[in-house]
């Protein structure tokens, strides 16, 4: 999720002494690095390799980043994007913390649109259940991975349901959801499910050391396809090229066009509980538009 971005306050010693049992020799040197509005996050240099960690409240975000893991787990195993290696999660003084590999960042290779479209594509191509094996979070919010028998059920009652409850518990409105999720089953494609990373922004995902696309944060389920692609476009930072080259894979179902706010309101519904604000008016017009 877009987040407000934040430098993050210097480690302590004795925190630091705690991760050095974990790396390969005692830390050398630290440097925080620009993290979100929940996570602290830091480069942890030793005499032979670098590392990064997240650190967060282990009270407020219970498990996070041992989720985070899993998530990064399983998007590795498809073996089309790079992922930072997760090295080990644990918790300090309250801290829930995940030390990762760190991947240096460089220009984009002339080809990194094409590719990227096209590892997402394979990517896309992993399937099992509606789900994932374990509820997770998507930025601050609990995600919900029950495992549904299609793609419509999922949607609804795994991504809209929740947030929409979220939403009314704070305040605010909507009218004729069963309504609207009435119509909405019979816009969404019955495809299978597909491996997605599941908040696919242009914050998270990196360039790394060879140029090349690296994805980071996300938020993993197995869950329609078309999400990821809808996210990529809410917020930009994505070329044509990207989306030419996924659609030469991997093409997408008649019609998905019409669908793209359909998915984009879930996570416009999720800003609503993050932020409130002006988004608020774009899940109603949403709501409105399908209605």
């Amino acid at each position: 999720m877009t987040t407000l971005l934040r430098t993050s306050p210097m480690l302590n010693e004795t925190f630091k002494e705690h991760l050095s049992e974990y790396l390969d020799s005692p830390i050398t040197q630290t440097s925080a690095l620009t993290g979100g509005d929940i996570n602290d996050v830091y480069k942890l240099d030793t005499r032979n390799n670098s590392y990064v960690v997240k650190t967060n409240d282990a009270n407020a975000y219970p498990d996070m980043f041992k989720l985070e893991k899993l998530g990064l787990d399983e998007l590795a195993k498809t073996k089309t994007f790079r992922t930072p290696c997760t090295l080990h999660t644990g918790n300090f003084e309250n801290k829930n913390f995940l030390i990762l590999e760190y991947i240096a960042s460089a220009p984009k290779t002339s080809n990194f649109d094409q590719i990227f479209g096209e590892k997402l594509a394979k990517m896309h191509q992993t399937s099992s259940a509606f789900g994932f094996i374990k509820d997770n979070y998507i930025g601050s919010l609990p995600q919900h991975n029950d495992e549904e028998p299609d793609a419509a059920s999922f949607y609804i009652s795994q991504r809209l349901e929740p947030q929409f409850r979220l939403a009314q518990e704070r305040g605010y409105t909507f009218d004729n959801l069963d309504s609207f999720y009435s119509r909405i089953e019979n816009l969404i494609p019955d495809e299978a499910a597909a491996l997605i990373h599941g908040d696919l922004w242009s914050g998270n995902f990196m360039v790394s050391e060879d140029g090349q696309p690296a994805l980071i944060d996300p938020a993993t389920c197995y869950a329609p396809r078309e999400m990821d692609l809808a996210l990529m476009r809410l917020f930009g930072g994505f070329s044509n090229t990207v989306f030419e080259s996924y659609e030469r894979i991997f093409p997408l179902a008649a019609d998905w066009e019409k669908r793209i706010e359909l998915w984009q309101l879930y996570y416009i519904l999720v800003h609503v509980n993050l932020f409130g604000g002006h988004y608020y008016a774009s899940a109603k017009a949403i709501l409105r538009k399908y209605l």
